[in-house]
């Protein structure tokens, strides 16, 4: 817990330094900050972990990913643009996305807590930390944030089209193929910001392969199936 009073009991000067070297621009309400880097795990108030800055961001960051594919994509129907959307957002990609940013480095958590290990907390992280600068900035500058920090450096537009968004079946067709038994089980429920997590097992002839975590039982499966299709470097 030293690194906790290190980091938010230092110098202001220190904080914005660490956190400018993240966002790239010099914050403002630093507070707002501190709260999008808090875990719920070290901090369980509502008012002081990011969960709150999390939903927030979560909805910002569906607008400012819909307006880029809007504009991006002036010919293609609504069908298209949904599952664009989808590949650009989900869990365990925003998760990798945080990591690469940086956000594992300042995150506050209970690092001793086995269970965050295989979770999707600095994506999570990402999310509040959009809810804090939507919040500090505006809408527009948040924005652009987000194009140049986020969607520019770390999505691939062009390799994303290419991408099977129902993996599930690719893994399917596998599994057929080989003469292997694919099930989905739900192997957990819990409660994240006021909404239902699922966490869904890829399980192949009964052996638990992968797990995935999501808002509803599909993405969740998805991310699971991603996860074994690439353990399985199919």
């Amino acid at each position: 817990m030293q690194f906790i009073k290190d980091l938010f009991s230092g110098t202001h000067k220190e904080f914005r330094k660490q956190l400018s070297n993240v966002l790239g621009f010099t914050p403002g309400n630093l507070s707002l900050y501190k709260t999008a880097l808090s875990h719920r795990s070290v901090r369980e108030g509502a008012d002081e972990n990011n969960e709150r800055l999390e939903f927030l961001g979560d909805a910002v960051l569906s607008s400012v990913v819909a307006h880029y594919l809007f504009r991006k994509y002036p010919y293609k129907g609504e069908g298209f643009l949904t599952e664009m959307r989808s590949k650009m957002v989900n869990r365990q990609q925003l998760n990798e996305i945080g990591i690469k940013m940086g956000l594992k480095k300042i995150t506050i958590y209970n690092k001793y807590d086995s269970s965050l290990k295989i979770s999707q907390i600095f994506g999570n992280t990402l999310e509040a930390l959009i809810g804090a600068v939507y919040l500090d900035k505006g809408y527009d500058k948040t924005q652009q944030w987000v194009e140049k920090y986020v969607i520019l450096p770390h999505l691939f537009i062009d390799d994303l089209e290419a991408v099977e968004i129902n993996i599930k079946n690719k893994l399917y067709g596998w599994a057929n193929k080989n003469g292997k038994v694919l099930d989905f089980e739900t192997l957990s429920e819990s409660f994240e910001n006021g909404r239902r997590l699922f966490t869904i097992g890829a399980l192949i002839d009964g052996e638990l392969v992968s797990e995935g975590k999501g808002f509803n039982k599909k993405d969740a499966s998805q991310i699971a199936a991603q996860i074994a299709v690439e353990k399985l470097g199919l």
